[in-house]
């Protein structure tokens, strides 16, 4: 088969598609023809150098994928061969083909084409996770979700709006916003022109938000306490504004508040396989309803992932970059 490789880490001209031994499921693991997978950020540190796959995973980027399932492993049962999937991935998505453990693999929901469906593993178990799993955001609650027109962040406003909680995004452009307003965002703060804290604070009557969802990390840490109500939650889930920060633990101790700090790609097996099938319970019927979409800026042919990861680093998209086979 063919993958994209990274025969030596650097830019986006460090990928390439090259011939490499194909893949032979496991115990317990199927085999996936890939027809599209996504760009994450996780990959581009993964072609720097910077982020290695787990150990005995593939050496290969990407991160989700969707496809049909060619070949089953042993003890494998409830899927068939023929059957269209996507799937959670600790790498390999782009390739031609994949393994993928079985606790992995999702159907593809109701009204969702085979290609779009790769869009959705990653941000759906990332965001279900964190803002559900771990943060409890309730109805009537609010949630602050930095990069809100990410891949991510589409995602986690149309969740926590199907759940009846408030959302408010910060984003760096007025497109950007209008887009995460026209997907249900109730705050929309441009952080190139406004300081989160005090529109928060103003749009909550100085309440805050109950959960923050952070991808910046050390560049954000004190101002999301500020942010963050009595007995609020911060999770945080990126390092894209650096990986050490100065907390202030009395603003913490006053609010009653908590910070978690989670990757998804690195979980044992049987926690991965927890997510998916909360995944799988609670947001695909939401799909599958139409209260929420995966949300594509563009499509990219797998063999020009360069152009993908280009794309993702120069921040003007909206929503997910694909790789089409």
């Amino acid at each position: 088969m063919y993958a994209i490789t990274i025969p030596e880490p650097g830019g986006p001209e460090a990928l390439v598609w090259a011939e490499v031994p194909d893949p032979v499921p496991g115990e317990g693991e199927v085999l996936v023809e890939v027809v599209a997978s996504a760009v994450n950020r996780a990959d581009l540190l993964q072609r720097q150098g910077a982020y290695s796959p787990p150990p005995g995973s593939s050496p290969y980027p990407g991160l989700e994928c969707a496809g049909r399932i060619t070949a089953l492993g042993t003890g494998v049962s409830g899927w068939s061969v023929g059957d269209e999937v996507c799937a959670l991935l600790a790498g390999g998505g782009y390739a031609e083909q994949v393994v993928v453990p079985v606790g992995q693999l999702l159907p593809v929901p109701d009204g969702v084409d085979l290609v779009t469906a790769a869009a959705l593993p990653e941000v759906t178990s990332t965001v279900w996770s964190n803002v559900f799993m771990i943060s409890h955001l309730r109805p009537g609650e609010t949630l602050l979700v930095h990069g809100g027109s990410s891949g991510i962040g589409t995602m986690a406003i149309q969740l926590a709006k199907a759940v009846g909680a408030k959302v408010a995004v910060t984003a760096g452009t007025k497109e950007k916003l209008d887009f995460c307003g026209e997907l249900g965002a109730d705050v929309l703060i441009n952080y190139r022109e406004q300081d989160f804290v005090e529109e928060l604070a103003r749009a909550t009557d100085g309440a805050g938000a109950d959960v923050i969802l952070d991808n910046m990390g050390a560049k954000y840490l004190g101002r999301n306490v500020q942010a963050l109500a009595t007995n609020g939650r911060l999770a945080i889930i990126g390092m894209q504004g650096g990986v050490k920060g100065e907390l202030n633990i009395g603003a913490l101790l006053v609010k009653r508040a908590a910070i978690t700090a989670t990757s998804l790609r690195g979980r044992p097996l049987a926690e991965k396989a927890s997510i998916v099938a909360a995944v799988r319970e609670h947001v695909w019927p939401l799909i599958g309803a139409g209260h929420v979409r995966p949300v594509v800026d563009r499509q990219v042919r797998m063999s020009e992932a360069a152009e993908g990861h280009r794309v993702l680093e120069g921040s003007g998209h909206v929503g997910k970059v694909l790789l089409v086979r």
